[in-house]
């Protein structure tokens, strides 16, 4: 099978006729890191929602690609099918359907009868995981994110993560609100991950999450696209120094699009 890739060209995308997006681009293969930093209202989280399907976000020019094939042809089902993952800024709350229901249903959906996961097999995998992220064993039957903290609604992410074990996945500010131990232990699910068949786009305000992540790429992003990359140091730079410097050296006027 050949490694996993993301790729999206000159991306625009509008929400309510507003323009958010303004020709982003990147490429992710598989055993890549990529880190997606910048302030507040330059359109982020407009990013993740758009590449997964979200419908209130319009894309009105550019492309998206996931292994050669047109991402936004795909219904969300087929994005997820595909390969696609999306471990969400706000996860939603879904009563009456439980976690492990939830988890075992999306690792089969797709399957051909008689390639379901086995119960016995699905038991065995979710044990291990829920170890890796010290989530106790109550959580598989408690209904999804009901009742959640914001720091096991995020390691209930990466849980699904590591369960459905995607090609690409997007983490939209998995970080956020997690105090230092819960922050080290969904780094470690991130990391536990890493390999030639995964490709990863974290999307994160702060740079404490990459001392534990180290990135590959790390690319600020500003009105609607990217404006400087580079590596680790980037990231570093930009927690010591803020992103006035880069606004400075590029030009930028000081104003945002607006919309995360």
């Amino acid at each position: 099978m050949t490694k996993p890739n993301l790729t999206v060209k000159d991306l625009h995308v509008s929400i309510e006729e507003k323009e958010i997006l303004k020709g982003f681009g990147i490429e992710v293969n598989g055993g890549e890191i990529h880190a997606i930093m910048g302030p507040n209202g330059t359109g982020k989280s407009t990013l993740a929602s758009a590449l997964m399907g979200h419908p209130k976000y319009e894309v009105t020019k550019g492309a998206a690609s996931i292994d050669g094939e047109d991402l936004f042809e795909m219904e969300v089902d087929e994005r997820a099918l595909a390969g696609l993952f999306l471990a969400m800024q706000y996860p939603s709350e879904v009563s009456g359907v439980t976690n492990s229901d939830f988890i075992r249903s999306a690792m089969n959906a797709g399957k051909e009868e008689g390639e379901e996961v086995s119960l016995m097999k699905f038991i065995r995998q979710i044990d291990e995981k829920m170890n890796t992220l010290e989530i106790d064993e109550s959580f598989q039957h408690r209904y999804l994110n009901e009742g959640f903290s914001g720091g096991e609604k995020k390691r209930n992410e990466i849980l699904q993560l590591l369960m459905l074990k995607p090609r690409i996945a997007i983490l939209d500010e998995i970080d956020s609100g997690l105090d230092i131990d819960a922050l080290k232990v969904v780094a470690k699910g991130i990391n536990e991950l890493r390999s030639e068949e995964f490709g990863c786009m974290i999307i994160t305000h702060y740079q404490r999450l990459l001392n534990y992540v180290k990135p590959d790429f790390v690319h600020v992003m500003m009105q609607g696209r990217i404006v400087k990359s580079g590596g680790p140091e980037l990231a570093q730079k930009l927690e010591e120094q803020g992103y006035d410097w880069i606004k400075e050296e590029l030009g930028i006027e000081d104003e945002t699009v607006g919309q995360e």
